[in-house]
């Protein structure tokens, strides 16, 4: 049986795949990636996300107000995602988070605007996609007192300790990977990929950004999560075939897509 890998987490709608989308995915195709998360990262792009669902097969949504964007969300923009969380396709809420490596938005402004999208979570009970740089203490904290629906959730693109990771687990989060995972400096990761128990594992892209070796510094597409499977199998002595079904199966369960 042919490799089955999901991209949990890409930004396919962003101006770098500009015409080129029908490349990206018979690559993501060839590569064995049968699915892919489109997440968004504010009102606009939640749009896009659920426009591009709706119109592709093997892509699914999220929606959500990313922390660089919290200091500029429209009046009524928990009405707006709250109606395309409903939309076919959509199956989780974010990314959002805290970010206090850019500062892009006023740090009480962040963390009013993730409780309140926090709230829709609870509300709708549905999965979450969490952003977290340079901010894992109030993050944790708004967690431990917010909490997330029974439907659980991912931490995007990971970086913490493993000791935060267990909490995190502990909560209901599972944790995804990316592309740094691959970087030879990358220790707390590669000890974090092979403690992780399989069964809360994600592969992700976040494509454009975060290109596995050896693409470092181009354009991430979803076809290269196939090199930071392979490389994350390696760390764990385990088969391709292994990780790729173990990974899916956690996505498609969290994502609740069948």
């Amino acid at each position: 049986m042919a490799v089955e890998l999901f991209d949990a987490h890409a930004h396919l709608n962003l101006e770098q795949f500009a015409g080129d989308l029908d490349n990206v995915f018979r690559r993501m195709d060839e590569a064995g990636v049968t699915r892919v998360l489109c997440a968004a990262f504010d009102v606009n792009s939640s749009e896009e996300t659920a426009a591009m669902a709706a119109q592709r097969p093997g892509v699914a949504a999220s929606v959500g107000v990313h922390p660089h964007d919290a200091e500029d969300v429209p009046d009524n923009y928990l009405a707006r995602l709250e109606e395309l969380a409903r939309r076919p396709g959509v199956v989780a809420l974010g990314e959002i988070g805290l970010d206090y490596y850019r500062d892009l938005s006023p740090r009480p402004v962040q963390q009013r605007v993730f409780r309140e999208q926090l709230a829709l979570v609870r509300e709708l009970n549905m999965p979450v996609i969490i952003h977290v740089r340079d901010a894992f203490g109030d993050l944790m904290e708004i967690l431990r007192r917010d909490g997330i629906s029974p439907a659980g959730g991912v931490m995007h693109c990971y970086s913490g300790s493993w000791e935060t990771a267990k909490e995190c687990m502990a909560m209901g989060f599972y944790i995804s990977l990316a592309g740094p995972v691959t970087f030879k400096n990358a220790v707390k990761l590669k000890d974090i990929a092979v403690k992780t128990p399989l069964d809360r594992l994600l592969l992700e892209t976040d494509c454009p950004y975060l290109a596995p070796e050896p693409f470092r510094g181009q354009r991430n597409e979803p076809a290269y999560v196939r090199r930071t499977a392979e490389h994350i199998a390696a760390l764990r002595g385990i088969s391709l075939d292994e990780l790729a079904a173990a990974t899916t199966a956690n996505a498609l369960k969290l994502f609740n897509i069948r």
